[in-house]
């Protein structure tokens, strides 16, 4: 069965690039636009959020408190995104229980080795002919 990777990010280009990081490995990438989207993507129980701090409607601060105040939710783990100046905001994401952060922008081998601390990445197998 996939490893379940429910991405919250604004940005359809960060989406993109996740989505394509983890082309190689057994994954099935779920995506959501803001954070209110998210918690709602999030009731389907994926293996790992990534989660980017600044977003509309519900930033991932919001969405990372409306995880840990749902019993059914709150021992999801959650990497946070964040760009270089919020580095504060993302040390405080780690107090509320987020397993880390990765700073935008990043190289898709810094994101594996990130998601790869939480989560067993397991590599797609070639296809016999």
């Amino acid at each position: 069965m996939p490893l379940r990777i429910l991405t919250v990010d604004d940005s359809r280009t960060v989406r993109i690039i996740i989505r394509n990081a983890f082309k190689r490995f057994d994954c099935e990438i779920i995506e959501a636009g803001n954070g209110l989207e998210g918690l709602e993507k999030a009731k389907s129980k994926p293996d790992l959020v990534l989660l980017d701090i600044t977003m509309p409607t519900m930033d991932g601060l919001g969405m990372l408190e409306g995880l840990r105040a749902n019993p059914e939710l709150q021992d999801l783990p959650v990497i946070m995104l964040t760009a270089e100046g919020q580095k504060s905001t993302a040390d405080q994401t780690v107090a509320l229980g987020s397993r880390g952060y990765v700073v935008k922008p990043f190289t898709n081998e810094m994101l594996i080795q990130q998601v790869s601390k939480v989560v067993s990445l397991v590599e797609k197998q070639p296809v016999a002919s």
